[in-house]
């Protein structure tokens, strides 16, 4: 079946094979809704809708005073735009609450970020990026302040490369055609440094990262699948360039990272 029609945000998340017969057009719209806020943002009006989901503007009015209706979404009349609601909240706490890999990941991931000096994070993919479910840094880690929530580039991330690092070659060559279209003029760039990473995985294990998603950056990730549910979950470890260099990602993180992740479940 050929995909439904649908906005760049809905068809980066859309497979080739999907039955159109059971896909839902407006349910996975008035989710673009909700994931068109970014982290830190609280407020968003209709014309931030429009711009961010490609949707007409009376199908985002219809799209939010739905959501509206049903707790998801809170509207500021003084304002005129919109915030997210408890509606998501419950959601985002029956997710982490209920992923029991995370609850087994996080003891590892503390000891693992005392004992590399720097941040470790555990994440899966959200469209065309990388979303983090959970991070934990070391007491002395200098590093930005991504939280849970927090979204990576697929393209410039160690976290973003590894997931492309397993997917099949149709799947994968589709993933960068598309990741190559929303970079613009640094599309092309993007990609040539993400397939060297990609390139390397089956010898190294891991890709990394080294000042491309950060200037002051560096980072490695593994994939693994969940045993309980088979989703393909990635690791990754990151600290400042200025302090931890690429020599110390390949020789002391990377195959501590690796056997972490061999230890929290099945190889990707």
């Amino acid at each position: 079946m050929s995909k439904p029609a649908s906005t760049s945000l809905l068809s980066a998340r859309v497979s080739d094979s999907v039955d159109e017969r059971k896909f839902v057009v407006a349910l996975a719209r008035g989710l673009d809704l909700l994931r068109a806020f970014r982290p830190g943002e609280t407020l968003l009006g209709n014309r931030d809708f429009v711009e961010r989901t490609g949707l007409p503007k009376a199908t985002v009015n219809r799209l939010a005073y739905t959501l509206t209706t049903l707790g998801y979404l809170r509207f500021d009349e003084a304002l005129g735009k919109y915030a997210l609601d408890a509606g998501v909240l419950s959601l985002g706490f029956a997710l982490l609450s209920g992923t029991d890999t995370l609850e087994l990941a996080r003891p590892h991931m503390r000891d693992f970020a005392r004992e590399v000096g720097a941040a470790v994070s555990l994440g899966c993919r959200d469209g065309l990026d990388m979303i983090y479910l959970e991070t934990i840094r070391s007491e002395t880690a200098l590093t930005l302040g991504l939280a849970s929530g927090s979204k990576l580039s697929m393209l410039t991330s160690s976290m973003g490369r590894a997931y492309l690092a397993v997917q099949s070659a149709d799947a994968r060559a589709a993933l960068l055609a598309e990741l190559q279209r929303a970079a613009g003029d640094e599309g092309a760039q993007q990609v040539v440094q993400a397939q060297k990473e990609i390139d390397a995985f089956a010898d190294e294990g891991c890709c990394y990262s080294f000042r491309d998603w950060h200037d002051d950056v560096n980072a490695v990730a593994v994939p693994f699948r969940d045993p309980r549910d088979g989703r393909l979950l990635v690791l990754s470890c990151s600290g400042p360039a200025s302090s931890m260099g690429e020599s110390v990602f390949r020789e002391r993180v990377a195959p501590r990272l690796k056997s972490l992740a061999r230890r929290l479940g099945d190889s990707a």
